[in-house]
């Protein structure tokens, strides 16, 4: 239970590093409400929601949602209102309709607020009870969850797709983790199949081992090219001789020479000699594992440093080739011998349509004619071992909408053979596709290359060689910017940060569902809810901080009652829902509801400046203003570390 307020703001008792101030709130309203509407608290306390915008008030009770008859909501509202008595903590609530509004009274707000943000620190937000197992009996430990995300397949570009399901899925893994969980991420590559066998005959014939080892993603993907562009004709060549068969065959012509001259160009095709191949990967043989292992783990070893750039990390790399053959047979097995899979013109299906409840889900092939299995047999044995190994309470596959009806697929399948216990824990966190966008290898999407080319284009607002700066800056506004790009002690690197916070800003600006077009140049400015103007608002608060020159100590010491201002009475009424904010993206899991936080925040922030000055200010009203820059400061960092950005502490303000 969250820790009581006396009058003044300072908490009763023992006060948990981390939790939701508002939940205070919540249960003093409560209480006071209790005995007037003729419930118990705990029923009151789920019905008091934060409000939208703060003109409607801090916290909001639709009189409708407690279910008093007898009496019209309006009328009930009206009631309540004219007995509730003077509070420490709220103002006396004020009827909108059927609804009554509370105001948080400033000063207890101020002090309590402002100095657990203080306190707390980076755990301001965070609340380890709700990721236990039984918050009333922690020694059970915490729940685990596993986010499979990113997943890109070796030897194909780390396309748009992989790109936002790796920022998503880093940011719902930092999320589990501020909520307690145990996460596990997990990286579950596409790095098996008849493209391997394809792909270690590219390397024999156009391999470069010092092209390899210097990025062997991109290597990997030239040669497989080059192979393509000989195996995509012969393909078409014997295409157009079975079409040539058919019209044969139906003209009743003696089909004998052609039918050999088709055998003969499929036996000698590059896809055939890729399919030999792969044949001895899957059989053991020890040269084509050495190959596909040299492959995969520089592959990772790769992927390792541009994720590392993204602030991603995970604790297991798996993949396909992870999923032991027996598991698939097993699968299939117990497929069968529950009745859910049945023959279908030689290939072995589960046909889902024969459930109104599951019509919609369609025919789900499992296993091809010539008995070789596919991707659903594999992801339905991975899931099971899993939970042998794991024992997760929850996992989530952060993969693009074009895949809902396979991830639908699979949790029934997994139901319907007896795994239900699998399957009701699995979630499918779905996005959009990236429209627009180019790099500088032309439609071949390489991370690296989106990455780069955010960098460099930050690289040239910092010097001031934009065409739209050269267009709109006078030349002394210019020589200014030139001047301060002198200053920075690492202005590449800051190039790169900035760079990459614009690059997953964007992708993160609006709901996961949508699509969106990349645009290199909105998303590289410092104007409009930018990654760029987030980093700018963090390092400004950071120069303040630096002026300032006043101590932790004195920033404890700070007479809080002196922030009487409206901009600073909103700005920590802003700052108190930072907990409630992470509570909520817990059920959306939509990295949109933190970063329009942040943006609010700083909105509310820039507004502040010219109001709220902490240099030349007397000095005990500086050292109020500035704890409150510092508590911004602080959630400020706490919520752009979830989204997986690095807070910059410097920044050239001649930038923007």
């Amino acid at each position: 239970m969250p820790s009581k307020m006396s009058p003044t703001g300072e908490t009763k008792g023992e006060v948990e590093p981390a939790g939701n101030p508002i939940d205070n709130y919540r249960e003093h309203v409560a209480e006071i409400l209790a005995p007037i509407v003729g419930l118990p608290v705990m029923d009151i306390v789920p019905r008091l929601q934060t409000t939208l915008s703060q003109d409607k008030g801090d916290l909001m009770l639709a009189v409708p949602s407690l279910r008093i008859k007898g009496k019209s909501p309006g009328d009930l509202a009206v009631e309540w209102a004219g007995k509730f008595p003077s509070s420490d903590l709220v103002e006396h609530p004020i009827i909108s309709g059927t609804f009554l509004q509370f105001f948080y009274k400033p000063k207890p707000l101020m002090k309590n607020i402002i100095k657990t943000i203080l306190r707390t620190k980076q755990a301001y937000g965070s609340n380890p009870r709700l990721g236990l197992k039984d918050p009333e009996n922690p020694s059970l430990g915490k729940k685990t969850i596993i986010v499979e995300f990113s997943s890109p397949n070796i030897a194909k570009p780390f396309h748009a797709g992989h790109l936002r399901s790796t920022i998503i899925g880093g940011f719902i893994a930092n999320l589990y983790e501020t909520a307690g969980w145990n996460v596990i991420r997990m990286n579950y590559l596409g790095d098996w199949g008849r493209q391997y066998g394809l792909l270690a005959n590219a390397f024999e014939l156009y391999g470069d081992e010092e092209k390899l080892k210097a990025d062997p993603i991109a290597h990997l993907f030239d040669i497989y090219v080059e192979i393509n562009k000989v195996s995509a004709p012969e393909e078409e060549m014997i295409k157009e001789k079975k079409e040539e068969l058919k019209k044969a065959r139906e003209a009743k012509s003696d089909t004998t020479a052609l039918e050999l001259e088709i055998s003969t160009l499929e036996a000698e095709s590059t896809n055939e000699k890729a399919r030999k191949s792969f044949k001895r990967l899957e059989d053991g043989d020890p040269k084509a594992l050495e190959t596909w292992r040299r492959f995969r783990d520089l592959s990772i070893d790769k992927y390792k440093k541009t994720y590392a750039r993204l602030n991603i990390h995970y604790d297991q790399f798996s993949g396909e080739s992870q999923v032991e053959k027996f598991r698939m047979d097993a699968a299939a097995k117990r497929l069968k011998e529950s009745g859910v899979s049945e023959d279908s013109d030689g290939a072995v299906v589960v046909d889902l349509t024969k459930d109104p409840k599951t019509k919609k889900l369609g025919k789900a092939l499992v296993q091809k004619k010539d008995g070789s299995s596919l991707y659903l047999t594999r992801d339905i044995g991975e899931a099971v071992k899993r939970d042998e190994i794991y024992h997760f309470d929850k996992m989530i596959y952060v993969v693009a909408a074009q895949q809902d009806l396979h991830l639908a697929q699979l949790f029934k399948i997994l139901e319907l053979m007896g795994h239900d216990d699998v399957a009701k824990k699995c979630q499918h966190v779905n996005f959009g596709m990236v429209l627009g966008m180019s790099t500088r290898r032309g439609t071949v999407k390489f991370l690296d290359d989106i990455l780069r080319d955010a960098a460099d284009r930050m690289h040239s607002v910092m010097k001031g060689e934009t065409e739209d700066q050269k267009e709109n800056q006078n030349e002394k506004d210019l020589q200014r910017i030139k001047d301060k790009y002198s200053q920075l002690d690492d202005p590449v690197g800051t190039a790169d940060i900035l760079g990459i916070s614009a690059v997953m800003v964007q992708d993160m600006t609006g709901k996961r569902i949508n699509n969106y077009t990349f645009d290199l140049m909105r998303m590289t400015s410092f104007e409009g809810d930018t990654g760029p103007y987030l980093q700018y608002a963090h390092a400004r608060l950071c120069s303040i901080t630096r002026k300032a020159q006043i101590s932790n100590e004195e920033l404890d010491n700070a007479d809080l009652w002196l922030l009487e201002e409206s901009h600073a009475v909103n700005l920590v009424r802003a700052l108190a829902t930072w907990p409630e904010v992470v509570q909520t993206t817990l059920k959306t899991l939509e990295p949109i509801t933190v970063l329009s936080y942040l943006f609010k925040m700083t909105h509310m922030l820039s507004s502040s400046y010219d109001v709220l000055q902490v240099v030349g200010s007397e000095p005990e009203i500086k050292k109020a203003r500035m704890a409150l820059y510092e508590a911004a400061r602080q959630v400020l960092n706490n919520g752009m570390k979830m989204l997986g950005l690095s807070p910059l502490q410097r920044l050239v303000y001649a930038f923007w």
